[in-house]
């Protein structure tokens, strides 16, 4: 059977814009990775009445409803109240709910009021959901055709609610097994990866292939559903391998987290160390290779030259390169890796230089022109990108991280650099 869910986010400070609504975006990930179909998202504020509406409208056109927030034990947080009048239910007193917050309070030192006692009151005939991360349970139950699933509000509790208490419930509710994976993409743009997968795309019903546009980069996600997992792996693979060599080294990984992950992955499996010099993306690359658990075992540092002294100064970038090229070319972009790699006395070295924005710099460059260069004991190589000239320096930092990231990977793998030729 194919489920409809709807997630209902009770809380004002989402409406005013106070919080992001991170919890929504955690659990329709989640959910797409289970195959369940989010079709809407509603956010309400603190009001029974509108929430008592928006309810009812998700109620008609959803069989599973998951609510974040409300579950409190102030005077708004009003979700439990709200769902178990809509669906008929009374609201009793669960003792073992109540013996956990008593053991949290306990616990963690600090003192309980009454009120908090309110949280221990859950729909009658309900799956409670205990909560090892906080105080409020978050509770389960079927009624009139509809699932409903309430969790915490802090993503700090909602996150692990959702994975080790809601997840195994939903999944109960699918006959047999839901498997997937992820193939991560870079160097190519979302619409036309789309365009070369449409048609197979809407043919496809198991598996699924479904794509996500991230940050500079982009996801396909292919889920198959099948009595045993055996059977959804053999589902998934030929479709995972069509992928693969439909779109060739373009994927840099399957079910990995990022880019930088494979980066580090290879420089432990050939024994090597990786350095960088940054100017444009101001300690990007560096923050990124360092994210990663075990960076020490590969990374050896990192200089942010963001001035023309520091470039020569401490990259050693010759000065007569500064002068005739300037900051922002493929000149200097290859003598600050190589500068790199020789003070940080690593085998590959990474460097970034370019207009950020929000103006064009002096010689004249238009902002989105970078140049990142890799230096490895085989040469150098450096990328020129244009990125266009919108003022936005967040992402054309991240593009640009991307991109050295990138040539690391390549270099790392064997793989052609598929851009300007090497030095």
């Amino acid at each position: 059977m194919s489920h409809t869910v709807e997630i209902l986010s009770v809380g004002t400070e989402l409406l005013l814009g106070n919080i992001a609504n991170t919890d929504a975006q955690m659990l329709s990930q989640g959910l797409s990775e289970l195959g369940l179909n989010v079709y809407y998202h509603t956010v309400v504020g603190d009001n029974p009445q509108r929430a008592k509406e928006a309810v009812a409208i998700a109620k008609k056109r959803a069989d599973i409803i998951i609510t974040t927030g409300g579950l409190g034990p102030t005077c708004d947080d009003l979700t439990k109240n709200v769902l178990a009048e809509a669906f008929g239910k009374k609201l009793v007193f669960d003792q073992e709910s109540a013996d956990r917050i008593k053991s949290y309070f306990t616990r963690t030192g600090r003192p309980m009021t009454e009120n908090n006692l309110q949280q221990a009151m859950l729909p009658e005939g309900c799956t409670v959901l205990s909560n090892d991360w906080g105080t409020a349970p978050g509770c389960a139950f079927q009624a009139e055709g509809v699932h409903v699933i309430m969790l915490p509000g802090p993503p700090s509790e909602c996150r692990p609610m959702f994975r080790y208490r809601a997840m195994p419930y939903l999944q109960s509710l699918s006959e047999g097994v839901i498997a997937s994976h992820t193939l991560k993409l870079f160097g190519i743009g979302e619409s036309s990866m789309e365009a070369q997968l449409r048609d197979q795309m809407n043919a496809m019903s198991n598996p699924t292939l479904a794509p996500y546009a991230k940050e500079g980069e982009c996801e396909l996600r292919v889920t198959a559903k099948a009595a045993t997992d055996e059977e959804a792996q053999a589902l998934l693979k030929p479709t995972v391998e069509q992928i693969k060599k439909l779109f060739g080294s373009k994927v840099y990984g399957v079910d990995v987290s990022s880019l930088e992950e494979v980066v580090e992955g290879l420089l432990k499996e050939k024994g090597l160390t990786l350095g960088v010099a940054e100017s444009c993306t101001g300690g990007l690359i560096a923050k990124r290779l360092t994210d990663v658990p075990g960076a020490s075992q590969v990374f050896k540092g990192g200089i942010v030259s963001y001035t023309n002294e520091v470039k020569a100064g401490v990259l050693g970038v010759p000065q007569r390169l500064l002068d005739q090229f300037g900051a922002v070319s493929a000149e200097v972009a290859a003598a600050m890796a190589e500068g790199a790699r020789a003070a940080l006395g690593c085998d590959v070295a990474l460097s970034s230089t370019g207009v950020a924005g929000p103006d064009k710099d002096d010689r004249g460059n238009e902002v989105g022109t970078m140049f990142v260069a890799i230096a490895t004991p085989a040469g150098t190589h450096v990328r020129a990108l244009k990125l266009g000239n919108r003022p936005v320096r967040a992402r054309l930092r991240t593009q640009t991280a991307h991109h050295a990231l990138d040539l690391a990977r390549r270099y790392l793998a064997g793989l052609p650099y598929e851009d300007t030729p090497s030095r």
